[in-house]
């Protein structure tokens, strides 16, 4: 199975929740990993990694090489590194990834880390892609090496606008380049069930046809807490109702899959 998390817009959630549903996994007894493609590396931080370290390889390594006449290039096997979490690996995220964007563009090296997963999927039972915020050369090879998109959601009026335009242009990029492509769901992040407005949010965007998954996520200072502590939910907070959310949204969507 592999999955990406991706919207287009920041500050959803995306690394919290690609790093607790890859854990969970992990905790299920699957052989997971997860592939930290921002290169802010919320995620590579969260589960233990400094992406300013430089003697570790790296995603952007892994995009980068080349097997020349003369060279060899880095065994796809060497670059997933353990983390804390038993059965979870990360290949980290780097600051070269903003340098190397450009060339591996003009190189059309699209399809690069598509033909990695297909080896990594040998491997590993789970394969999660956290992604940039936008709708860059990162987040379309995501897009076009995975089978399954998960989309976070916090519920304002500029993330259903953000939600119209990821659409169509996830839309367009499965016409063309993975017709493979599953939109998952939607996972709402941030709730406040108190509130009337998020109510009326997440009402609008289930008119979209797409699911969305329960429960929804709600507010806490655990999740915060969680980062700082850099370990996911389930190793730090395993009782908690929000590690309780996160288990309940992988139960369903293992339920989604199991019925498709």
């Amino acid at each position: 199975m592999k999955r990406v998390i991706f919207n287009q817009k920041g500050g959803v959630g995306k690394s919290s929740i690609a790093c607790n549903l890859a854990a969970i996994s992990a905790q299920q007894g699957l052989k997971t990993l997860l592939i930290d493609l921002d290169v802010q590396g919320n995620a590579s931080h969260y589960l233990g990694y400094d992406v300013a370290k430089s003697e570790q390889l790296t995603i952007a390594d892994l995009l980068n090489q080349t097997a020349g006449w003369f060279t060899m290039a880095t065994p796809i096997s060497r670059f997933p590194q353990a983390t804390n979490v038993e059965n979870l690996s990360l290949i980290p995220s780097s600051f070269k990834l903003d340098q190397i964007e450009n060339e591996l563009e003009r190189r059309y090296k699209i399809y690069k880390l598509r033909d990695a997963i297909n080896e990594l999927d040998k491997e590993f039972d789970c394969i999660y892609i956290d992604t940039p915020p936008n709708f860059n050369f990162y987040t379309k090879s995501a897009l076009i090496a995975c089978e399954k998109l998960l989309i976070p959601f916090d519920c304002d009026t500029f993330s259903k606008q953000a939600l119209e335009i990821l659409l169509a242009n996830v839309s367009e990029l499965r016409e063309d380049h993975n017709q493979k492509l599953v939109i998952e769901g939607i996972i709402v992040n941030m709730f406040n069930s108190q509130a009337n407005h998020p109510k009326q949010i997440v009402s609008e965007i289930e008119l979209f046809g797409i699911p969305v998954i329960k429960p929804f996520i709600p507010s806490s200072v655990k999740m915060k807490e969680s980062h700082y502590q850099r370990q996911p939910l389930t190793t730090f907070a395993p009782n908690h109702k929000l590690t309780q959310a996160f288990v309940a949204i992988a139960e369903n969507l293992n339920e989604i899959k199991a019925n498709a």
